[in-house]
């Protein structure tokens, strides 16, 4: 069972460091293990590249293991140097907080934790928090040296430019925490993206010069996803693609995924989603005898979405695309408008009445009122999906969604938001 988990994780391309692959398979291959991976609330949602490595933890459940999730509320105080060329704006301890609550939200989305080898959730504020000055300088300062910490590419990369002793000693406590959970959990394995192997071999130095027996603990980091144009994954045009729906709407997120390139689709099904091997080779060869149905992207979009929002979102985010395909507006809610059109061209107008050649012309829809006549006479102009084809035709209240804005269409695929004031 561990071959065959080991082999499925690099098949899918998600292994790219082992502290020791041999050990590693020869546990899995013993024993039924408790493993984790931490997520620091420096946010009040996750977003899509934080989860790589949860989903990779929920594969090892998959198979029997206990994943056992860390949300720092000790290490989010602080902030990881890792990846980073400034140092962080610390937060609050309520703001603190509240992400911490927010991110469990998400992770319950993400994992099972009813079964036999159910998730655990744990803070690690909750033995950080106890810690004194002294403590921390007297159990844990004295085991890690300067020269060790020196040397891990997070402080490295910073020495040129400055790093507060708070970042640097970031390294030191999330040791610690890999320590606490092998010592209270069990927990033998730590889990985490390509720029956490500076620290999760510190906590692997920790656990053995902590512990007289020989001990097994083991690391493993992720590859960074990133696309075949070698831009960032995660990213669109309004920023990255965040798990809270009030952030980033299940349309939104369903659009993503399904506008997703041919070049990465099989890579994203394979890092992403839970489907079978068979699955994801049939549909690879989809992308290369029937790219125009995008069978993959389809896929993989009604994946994530399912997993990230549930069924019923998946089904309304369908609903919607299939409006906007369609140009039959009226089957939207204004809700559903107001997240279909969010990133389309906005004016704000005043809530007077007006035609509707001179609302098209003054919200720069048409060039003219020549070209306004036009367009509307040609059957071009739709206001929330309904045909305007009459020149004295009056947009008023009754054209208003939520008496606040109006979806106009030119055409079969310009859409414009008119926002009243």
């Amino acid at each position: 069972m561990a071959n065959e988990l080991l082999d499925d994780l690099k098949w899918r391309g998600l292994l790219y460091q082992q502290t020791d692959e041999e050990g590693l398979g020869k546990l899995l291959n013993d024993e039924k293990i408790s493993l984790y991976c931490g997520v620091d609330p420096t946010a009040d949602s996750m977003h899509i590249g934080h989860i790589v490595p949860l989903l990779t933890l929920r594969r090892f459940q998959q198979y029997g293991h206990q994943p056992i999730l860390l949300v720092g509320g000790a290490t989010g105080m602080i902030g990881d140097p890792s990846g980073r060329n400034e140092e962080r704006q610390l937060q609050t301890t309520e703001q603190i907080d509240k992400n911490v609550e927010a991110i469990k939200v998400q992770m319950q989305q993400i994992f099972d934790f009813n079964t036999e080898n159910g998730a655990k959730m744990v803070n690690n504020r909750d033995w950080i928090g106890e810690m004194s000055v002294i403590e921390f300088l007297r159990d844990y300062g004295k085991l890690i040296s300067i020269n060790y910490m020196l040397a891990k590419d997070s402080v490295a990369s910073r020495l040129e430019g400055g790093i507060s002793f708070t970042e640097f000693s970031y390294t030191l406590i999330q040791a610690i925490d890999f320590n606490h959970l092998y010592n209270h959990f069990q927990c033998r394995v730590q889990i985490g993206g390509s720029d956490q192997w500076g620290n999760i071999t510190s906590g692997l130095e920790m656990i053995r010069k902590t512990h007289e027996e020989e001990t097994k603990a083991f690391g493993i980091t992720i590859p960074l996803v990133t696309k075949a144009d070698g831009t960032k994954f995660g990213k669109t045009a309004g920023g990255a693609v965040w798990l809270d729906a009030k952030k980033t709407s299940p349309y939104e997120f369903y659009q993503f995924w399904i506008n997703t390139a041919d070049a990465d689709v099989i890579k994203y099904l394979k890092i992403f989603t839970f489907l079978g091997r068979e699955e994801i080779e049939e549909l690879a060869v989809s992308v290369e005898t029937e790219a125009h149905l995008r069978k993959a992207q389809k896929a993989l979009a009604e994946e994530m979405t399912k997993l990230i929002h549930g069924e019923a979102a998946l089904e309304d985010a369908q609903r919607i695309t299939k409006a906007l395909f369609s140009g039959d507006l009226k089957a939207l809610s204004a809700n559903e408008m107001k997240a279909a059109f969010k990133d389309v061209p906005s004016v704000e107008m005043a809530k007077e009445p007006k035609t509707i050649v001179d609302l098209i012309v003054e919200a720069g829809i048409s060039s003219s009122k020549r070209q306004a006549r036009e367009d509307v006479t040609n059957g071009a102009i739709s206001v929330n999906g309904e045909k305007v084809t009459e020149l004295d035709y009056v947009v008023d209240e009754k054209d208003r969604l939520e008496d606040a804005f109006a979806i106009v269409r030119r055409g079969k695929k310009k859409y414009h938001m008119v926002q009243f004031q």
